[in-house]
């Protein structure tokens, strides 16, 4: 039987009993199950009305699952086995999850870096589908991508109406285009957000085609979700969403940790349906993916605003969900935060789990969980940086070998700073002690580069706060919201390259690397606006630029 475990432990189990009663009181969980637009307040009410169709998709998703098993099946006799998926935010982050968990192997694309979009089409095409996921359409790097995919077909003698698959809201442009170029399209629930849309064809259609197991994903969620419905104060969903919102002074900084949950990625796809639900009107919740190893609260001096979250191993064996009969994990680093809230359960459970609890801590933040406003400013000034030709970049405040160094968001770097380690000081002297964090923002291939990551770690014990490490332009659909609209505490370090080789998109009058740099600037200058400090490091050569880079950030 499938279920989810979730226990507090010191300032999160204080918040659960603070707002538990309150919860119940108010009917919370009845009436979002109930679709009730009024629970976020009257200013949330127009968009909430048409994005709460999520809590009823382990029901409502059931006639996708044999329409998805008749086009694999096509597919299989056209010779695919390599599915690749197009798609930001929410449309790639669900099925990354999924087919990671199953063991199923997805080509995932969700970058305008040309070196990425080179390496996807690189692979074998006679023997590859694509997954285009994009609700409107107009979501510049997703149409990107499609039109390099179907360019590349058309060059192979492939039909591209064969091998691409378009999953969109019904009678958007790109339904409305698709369906008339005669190319197979699958809708979605249009009365889902992006993030919020793991159950629905974005989710179901790329796992399903990679051969993932998607109605016992349908099944585990539905299993849990009469218990998510119930005003009672055993909802998990209430009491994770008063955990992780409701804490006194607010633990704005959730430290995810795996202790072995058996879900491959869970952390990342909280980490966009948190940051980008909460992050607005100066205040949020930010999730902090701590590397895989790494203990949760090691490096940061004073956590007094943080809180842990064990995503625990999932005991199907032992149905008693009292939680005085579970151990409670990472009991010391529980002890030095002061916080903790640890979650079992399966896949499918935890995605409606993780759904409603964010749209019950929005409504403690007192925000609208749906919304994203500081993610379209970003895009509105990229798409101004190209329609006015990319831009010049601005002169470098000094190169340091292969490094130059830029500063944004202010007067902040002292005149006369010359070397990357000097300009990373001065940026990390901008941090709050007690409630800042940096960024890390990193505009590479996310896979060719993927050990850079692990300078995470030691920039924690170097700034002695929280940080987080992203993958532009994956994380600008993400943590990127929270970045502008969140409380004013961080710093940002954006690392960028010129593509070793540059790839035209197809179509249009710009090329892959010339639309990323805008992306960059264009992320620069909205955290400028905002008073945000961010240290620009490019790199004019990537080889000699990443070695030099990984010796500042990990001595």
């Amino acid at each position: 039987m499938s279920s989810v475990i979730v226990q507090a432990v010191g300032a999160a189990a204080d918040a659960v009993v603070r707002h538990l009663p309150t919860l119940v009181e108010e009917q919370v969980a009845s009436r979002l199950f109930a679709q009730d637009s009024t629970l976020w307040g009257p200013q949330a009410e127009a968009e909430a009305s048409v994005r709460l169709s999520w809590v009823g998709l382990p029901r409502t998703s059931r006639p996708l699952l044999g329409e998805i098993a008749a086009l694999r099946e096509q597919l299989r006799e056209r010779g695919v086995t390599r599915i690749v998926l197009c798609g930001m935010g929410g449309s790639s982050l669900a099925p990354e999850v999924i087919c990671a968990t199953a063991g199923v192997p997805l080509v995932i694309l969700d970058s305008s870096d040309a070196d990425m979009v080179r390496d996807a089409l690189a692979g074998d095409l006679s023997s590859t589908a694509v997954v285009v996921s994009s609700k409107s359409g107009s979501t510049l790097e997703t149409d990107s991508q499609r039109r390099v995919f179907v360019h590349a077909f058309s060059q192979a003698g492939i039909d591209p109406t064969e091998r691409v698959v378009i999953v969109t809201d019904p009678g958007s442009p790109l339904d409305k285009q698709s369906r008339a170029d005669g190319y197979r399209v699958v809708n979605a629930d249009p009365d889902v957000g992006g993030r919020y849309s793991a159950l629905t064809a974005f989710g179901l259609v790329p796992s399903g085609l990679a051969g993932a197991d998607i109605e016992a994903l349908l099944d585990e969620a539905e299993m849990v979700s009469d218990l998510l419905a119930e005003d009672d104060e055993a909802n998990p969903a209430l009491r994770l969403g008063a955990a992780i919102a409701g804490t006194e002074p607010l633990r704005d900084k959730l430290l995810f940790t795996d202790a072995g949950s058996g879900i491959v990625g869970l952390a990342d796809w909280a980490e966009q349906l948190i940051a980008e639900s909460t992050g607005k009107q100066g205040t949020g919740v930010l999730p902090v993916v701590v590397p895989q190893g790494v203990s949760a609260t090691v490096g940061i001096t004073d956590p007094a605003d943080c809180t842990v979250v064990v995503l625990a191993a999932d005991d199907d064996d032992d149905d008693d969900e009292d939680d005085d009969h579970h151990e409670v994990p990472d009991l010391a680093a529980a002890t030095e935060a002061g916080s903790q809230v640890s979650v079992a359960g399966s896949l499918g459970a935890q995605l409606l789990l993780w759904e409603a609890a964010t749209a019950v801590a929005g409504r403690i933040l007192g925000i609208n969980p749906f919304d994203q406003p500081d993610v379209e400013s970003a895009k509105d000034a990229a798409r101004e940086i190209m329609d006015a030709g990319g831009g010049a970049a601005s002169d470098a405040a000094a190169v340091d070998g292969a490094v130059e160094i830029r500063a944004v968001g202010g007067d902040w770097l002292p005149a006369g700073t010359s070397t990357v380690s000097g300009a990373l000081d001065a940026l990390l002297s901008q941090l709050d002690p007690k409630r800042g964090y940096l960024a890390v923002m990193v505009y590479l291939d996310r896979l060719e580069h993927a050990e850079l990551a692990q300078v995470q770690a030691d920039l924690v014990q170097r700034a002695g706060r929280p940080v987080t490490f992203g993958w532009g332009p994956r994380f600008l659909h993400s943590t990127g919201q929270y970045h502008k609209g969140g409380p004013a505490q961080g710093v940002y370090l954006q690392v960028t390259a010129a593509p070793k080789q540059d790839l035209t998109v197809p179509g249009k009058d710009f090329t892959f690397g010339e639309f990323i740099a805008a992306q960059a600037a264009g992320d620069a200058s909205v955290l400028a606006d905002h008073g945000r400090p961010v240290l620009r490091l490019h790199l004019t050569d990537q080889t000699r630029g990443l070695e030099q880079l990984r010796e500042v950030l990990s001595p």
